[in-house]
C-alpha cells in the first residue's frame, strides 16, 4: 500500500528490512548502547558484520527518541540510522518519545542526502509498544514531516509479520 504527501511516497510492505537493495538508509531499532542484541538489531548486525558495531559502539549510548547514523558496511544501502524506541509503559510519555525517534531518524536521512529510508516496527517487540498504536504515531510523524523534506522521496515501512503490515496500513490509510 502507497500513499503520498508532496513529493514523498510513503509506502507499507512485508518483507525483512536487511535485504533492501534499493533504498539509501535502513533504520535499526537500536538498543541504547548501540551493541548487536536480537530481534532487528540482531538481524542488521549480522547482517552488516562487525564493522557495524565496532563504528556504532562508539556513538552510544543513545536515549529514547534519538538516533545517530553510521554506513551501511555489509548491507545493501549507504546507511543505518540506529534509533532507540521508548519502553512502553516506562519511558513517558512514550509517543513523544517515538515520535521524537521518526523525526530524528528522518532529519539524518536529510542531512546525510539519502533519498530513501525503510523502518521496521520499532518499540514493539520486546520493548512492548501496541503496535497499533505504535503504526499510528509512526504514520502520523511521517505525514507530519514529509512536506519538509527535500531529500528523502521514499519512506517504507518493512513488516515482518502480517499483523504489523496490517496495522502499519490502517495507519497509512488514516494518516494520509
Amino acid at each position: 500500500m502507497k500513499r503520498t504527501a508532496g513529493a514523498v511516497t510513503v509506502e507499507c510492505v512485508r518483507g525483512n528490512i536487511t535485504t533492501q537493495e534499493d533504498v539509501d538508509a535502513v533504520v535499526n531499532a537500536a538498543n541504547a548502547r548501540l551493541e548487536p542484541g536480537g530481534g532487528v538489531a540482531g538481524a542488521i548486525h549480522r547482517a552488516a558484520g562487525p564493522g557495524l558495531a565496532e563504528e556504532a559502539v562508539p556513538l552510544g549510548p543513545i536515549n529514547p527518541g534519538e538516533a545517530v547514523i553510521t554506513g551501511g558496511h555489509g548491507l545493501p544501502n549507504r546507511f543505518v540510522i540506529h534509533a532507540l524506541g521508548p519502553v512502553y509503559g516506562q519511558d513517558r510519555p512514550e509517543a513523544e518519545f517515538l515520535s521524537r525517534l521518526y523525526r530524528n531518524a528522518l532529519a539524518l536521512a536529510e542531512e546525510n542526502g539519502a533519498s530513501s529510508v525503510a523502518f521496521p516496527t520499532i518499540s514493539t517487540g520486546i520493548f512492548g509498544y501496541p503496535v497499533e498504536e505504535a503504526a499510528e504515531v509512526a504514520l502520523r510523524t511521517v505525514r507530519e514531516e514529509a512536506e519538509g523534506l527535500s531529500a528523502v522521496r521514499l519512506v517504507r515501512f518493512v513488516l515482518f509479520s502480517e499483523r504489523d503490515l496490517d496495522a502499519h496500513e490502517r495507519a497509512l490509510s488514516e494518516a494520509f
